[in-house]
């Protein structure tokens, strides 16, 4: 008789740990976007009973990169060629909470042993708790909050690659755009030059001159090799990142400078881990507590029940000063809020500053090259009527291009910045597309 209670409790434990793969929470998550109708998101919460706030906020936000621009057609190619390990962490957060969500139910606990005179002898220990000081709740908060800071995780991860997708395009440009400039330039120091050369072979001008003009043309030549290389490099990177090669004729970034009211993410992850940092410290408090659970016992000689109190951690003289120390982790929460919210702020500011900066530079720089140009020719008219050296014309010519490429990285220092804005409050890919 022990013997057949002893096989049928091998077949019963055998049986729970098969069905360990039939639960829902246990089958593979189908990849976002596939024929089977699965949610095309990773913030999906179509399933959930009750919602998370900090998620829809993070579905809700929209990118402000228009739809037809070609900004918009490398920010979702870096997000489509993602295989990013914050979406892993945000799929296992999801399975554990969804675990966390059964933990009200009662535990099945079956063993197995042997005995002295070698039968197998089998017992299933079935528990329900029925007082736990909040235990279970809390867990299940944390849970909850775990979700929310890996799927603030993943969005800020995202975020961040549409930006630096964005920033190595951008930077493609800016090569490009600097590299053509430095070959218009080169052309005309050649010219100047050929000039220098004729007056130094008829006599006119010193061989120093024409010295000068070279050393002239070595640094526009470097500066354009630089710049194209740059190009080069950021294009390949790009390459790397998404696997698309993308249409290189520049085109005006029309993007909004986000208010300060749209949210900043690390506010938002901070508030996250905060809650999740309060679930845990009251986990913890009821772990120093009693908890009162009700039990049976079924072996091969009968079964019985009854009622248990047992404590988590055995008490001692430091229990006081451990539950002052658990609810001093909820002010440590709301102060590093608080600090989040400090540091949001100052970015932004600074940020503000550097962007009202570079679109002063960028107009005041433009503003300059167009004086230096003007002045230019009215230099090149005055030296071909002999009142004006030609050192006199290749300088003044070297201040308009000086001027003039600083205009172009100014231009694209004002844009870059507007990135960063977005990114640090995730309006670089739209929420429900993540």
């Amino acid at each position: 008789m022990k013997r057949t209670f002893a096989m049928g409790g091998l077949i019963a434990l055998c049986s729970l740990t098969g069905c360990v793969e039939q639960l829902p929470f246990m089958a593979p998550e189908t990849a976002p976007g596939s024929a089977t109708g699965a949610p095309v998101t990773n913030f999906d919460q179509s399933n959930q009973k009750q919602k998370s706030e900090v998620i829809e906020q993070l579905m809700a936000r929209r990118s402000l990169l228009e739809d037809s621009s070609i900004y918009n057609t490398v920010a979702q190619a870096a997000l489509n060629a993602s295989a990013r390990s914050s979406e892993a962490e945000l799929i296992s957060a999801k399975l554990r909470a969804e675990a966390k969500a059964k933990n009200w139910l009662p535990s099945i606990g079956p063993t197995i042993s042997l005995t002295d005179l070698g039968d197998m002898v089998a017992s299933i220990l079935i528990e329900q708790v029925l007082f736990d000081n909040g235990r279970r709740k809390s867990e299940r908060a944390f849970a909850a909050a775990d979700v929310e800071v890996a799927a603030v995780n993943l969005s800020i991860d995202q975020n961040s690659r549409v930006e630096t997708a964005l920033k190595l395009y951008i930077d493609g440009l800016l090569g490009d755009e600097k590299a053509r400039f430095a070959e218009k330039a080169l052309r005309q120091m050649s010219e100047f030059e050929r000039v220098v050369q004729g007056r130094v072979n008829g006599g006119v001008s010193d061989r120093s001159d024409l010295q000068v003009v070279q050393s002239k043309i070595a640094g526009l030549r470097s500066g354009a090799s630089t710049a194209s290389e740059t190009a080069s490099t950021a294009r390949a990177e790009l390459y790397a990142l998404t696997g698309q090669d993308f249409d290189v004729q520049p085109q005006k970034l029309v993007i909004g400078t986000p208010p300060e009211a749209a949210g900043f993410m690390g506010v938002l992850l901070a508030q996250s881990e905060a809650h999740r940092s309060v679930a845990q410290a009251e986990v913890e408090r009821a772990g120093l507590l009693p908890q009162v659970a009700a039990a049976g016992n079924l072996t091969s000689d009968g079964s019985g029940a009854g009622l248990t109190a047992s404590i988590g951690q055995p008490l001692g003289l430091g229990t006081p000063a451990a539950l002052k120390a658990i609810e001093a982790t909820k002010e440590i929460a709301r102060r590093q809020v608080s600090e989040a919210e400090e540091d949001a702020r100052r970015s932004y500011s600074r940020q503000l500053q550097r962007l009202t900066s570079f679109r002063r530079q960028e107009e005041e720089t433009s503003r300059l090259a167009r004086t230096s140009r003007d002045t230019y020719k009215l230099f090149k008219a005055q030296f071909e009527a002999g009142q004006r050296t030609v050192l006199d014309v290749v300088n003044i010519y070297e201040e308009y291009v000086r001027r003039e490429l600083a205009r172009i990285e100014a231009k694209y220092e004002v844009i870059q910045i507007q990135l960063e804005l977005a990114r640090d409050q995730g309006l670089l890919a739209d929420g429900d597309k993540i």
